[in-house]
């Protein structure tokens, strides 16, 4: 394993087969040691090496005597932090906790409801959402409240943008509604289990009660926004969902269907009180918005709202 100088988080994540944010935490808590190239987070492969032979010498010692280290005996203070999701907005946000905080943010690219999951079971710390709801037409909070029970955490307003098709230029098979996808000629390019665009596909062909196996091209997967608009700009299939963003970035044509609400939701605790405060200073601020509103295809209008609290 040591051939490689180091890792992405990826790499470790696929060699391991273990998720990326069970590996953010492990960085996190000062577990497995990593450095940072730009805002890609990378593992020496003597580190990683050193770690797996740790978990080995453990596992063999569990009938012994522990072992006390007391350098390490009292919690791994840290000041990384891990934001979850894809949009270039949280890259943004990252840069302002970093400079007007003593936080280092780490970025998991991981969907929407995988996030929400990891953060349930103790991982992560910052999840942003867009996860639809097909029976109430609501964002994110159903989705909330039946997974983070027993916790308490704050749910506040990133942006609002556009979620839709992305089609050929000229849109020639003149896809316009959920219900074209169940034409047979029609191929569609489909995002991972988890993603909040899967999510929104599925809740949408429910509503529409049309079963996935009718849908040409529903198991073909990609990973990110970027990926299902260039695989349409290629001509390997007629249409994909997602938002306006990646659309204009590879220059193909975006049919508008619904407005997303995009969210974040941290965790109430002691240890987050701070972080919270900051997010909320940083998300309010008129130069945070600016920036953001610049991008262009993002509504700040609500953007620091407090969506909902549980005390």
């Amino acid at each position: 394993m040591s051939k490689e100088l180091s890792y992405t988080i990826e790499e470790v994540s696929q060699l391991l087969k273990v998720s990326k944010l069970t590996l953010y935490d492990l960085v996190k808590k000062g577990e497995l040691p990593a450095f940072r190239v730009g805002r890609q987070m990378r593992i020496d492969a003597a580190d990683l090496d050193q770690y797996i032979h740790n978990q080995k010498t453990h596992k063999s010692s569990k009938h012994q005597a522990p072992i006390v280290d007391l350098q390490r005996s009292e919690k791994v203070e840290s000041n990384n932090i891990i934001i979850s999701g894809q949009d270039m907005v949280l890259d943004i946000l990252g840069k302002y906790i970093e400079k007007h905080s003593s936080y280092n943010p780490l970025r998991s690219y991981t969907g929407s409801l995988n996030s929400l999951i990891s953060m349930y079971n103790g991982e992560g710390d910052i999840v942003s959402l867009h996860l639809f709801d097909g029976d109430t037409g609501e964002y994110n909070l159903p989705y909330i409240k039946k997974i983070l029970v027993g916790h308490s955490y704050i749910l506040l307003n990133l942006l609002s943008r556009k979620a839709g098709f992305y089609v050929k230029k000229g849109n020639p098979l003149n896809i316009t509604s959920w219900t074209d996808l169940k034409q047979n000629h029609i191929k569609i390019v489909n995002r991972e289990k988890g993603s909040g665009a899967r999510i929104l596909l599925d809740e949408q062909l429910r509503l529409n009660q049309i079963s996935p196996r009718n849908i040409n091209g529903y198991e073909n997967e990609e990973s990110n926004h970027l990926s299902v608009a260039s695989v349409i700009s290629s001509g390997a299939a007629d249409v994909g969902v997602g938002i306006e963003k990646a659309a204009k970035i590879v220059g193909i044509d975006f049919i508008p269907l619904i407005t997303e609400r995009y969210d974040l939701v941290i965790l109430k605790t002691l240890e987050t009180e701070k972080l919270i405060g900051m997010i909320k200073d940083i998300l309010t601020s008129r130069q945070f918005k600016n920036e953001i509103h610049a991008l262009g295809d993002y509504d700040t209008t609500h953007t620091g709202n407090i969506i909902y609290e549980t005390y």
